[in-house]
């Protein structure tokens, strides 16, 4: 892992920085390299303008840890009524949750009620909700609820992190239930003992799992997602894909919003399907700040937008 990597990532987990420069005017301007504004009328623009350029997306509020228990149920509002904004306007967006934002650090069954409200509300529009994973001291919790949201509510699929050593295993289990996965790099700072740290060891990891997926696909399983920008990735999987015969639009590519634009758009006029990952809400900072890490030459890209 690099310094900047190391540091950017230290730097999301600080409540005082947090403090020092989310409300900064530059910091709101750099944020915008990565999002299109805090409001859910800014996400759905967003969707229904990638959406005319063939691309679908996926929608989520920024926000992590929430104590407050009327806090968490105005979120599952907000996602509820989210998912009815989407069908009204007729795009094809799905959406993406994080358990601390709805009470996962309470060790109570309200994360589970409030995501099955979601997932019901998305099933009344014939949708799915993505369960996002967090940081590894948050596995555990997060794989148990997502077996219980599972078995009520097939609607419902989960990320996982392809630097952690233990994730063969848990793709595994979650293959065996019949669970959606899609896939990412992963975001936070692990130690070495439970996640691979540098970067050719990650897209290894990466693109074994992804192949796993494929096959699973290929044999009838549920639909996936490959989550990543690193082109190089996207060609392996591609031609992976071609090796087993699986055809091109059976693959689900996903990258974020203002990351690989023209990338993205290429991708979908080639007949990949491609969607979005639209972020939004102004519980941004740690998110940004892990955007920043996993690419640290995005710093660059941020300085020099805000000079020019």
């Amino acid at each position: 892992m690099t310094l900047a990597r190391t540091l950017l990532l230290r730097a999301s987990e600080s409540p005082a920085l947090r403090r020092q420069i989310q409300d900064r005017r530059f910091a709101r301007r750099a944020v915008k390299r990565f999002m299109p504004g805090e409001a859910l009328e800014d996400a759905l623009t967003a969707a229904a303008e990638l959406q005319r350029a063939g691309l679908a997306t996926t929608l989520t509020r920024l926000g992590e840890n929430l104590r407050d228990g009327a806090a968490m149920e105005a979120v599952a509002g907000h996602y509820v009524e989210m998912v009815r904004s989407v069908a009204e306007r007729g795009l094809d967006a799905e959406v993406s949750v994080k358990l601390t934002h709805l009470g996962l650090d309470d060790g109570t069954d309200e994360p589970r009620r409030r995501v099955g409200a979601i997932a019901e509300a998305a099933a009344a529009h014939g949708s799915r909700v993505w369960v996002d994973m967090e940081g590894s001291a948050y596995l555990e919790r997060t794989l148990r609820v997502y077996r219980e949201l599972l078995a009520a509510h097939r609607n419902v699929g989960l990320c996982l992190q392809a630097y952690l050593r233990r994730t063969p295993e848990d793709l595994e289990a979650m293959l065996a239930l019949g669970a959606a996965v899609r896939l990412v790099k992963g975001a936070y700072q692990e130690s070495a003992a439970i996640a691979f740290t540098r970067k050719r060891d990650v897209d290894d990891a990466y693109f074994r799992l992804a192949t796993r997926l494929l096959r699973d696909t290929a044999g009838g399983g549920s639909r996936h997602v490959v989550a990543t920008h690193d082109l190089r990735l996207v060609r392996l999987v591609r031609a992976a894909a071609g090796a087993i015969e699986l055809p091109l639009g059976s693959v689900e590519f996903a990258m974020l919003y203002g990351i690989q634009s023209a990338a993205q758009r290429q991708l979908a006029a080639e007949g990949c399907r491609l969607r979005v990952l639209i972020s939004y809400g102004d519980g941004w900072y740690p998110w940004f700040m892990r955007r920043l890490a996993e690419r640290p030459a995005n710093v660059l890209f941020v300085l020099r937008n805000l000079v020019g």
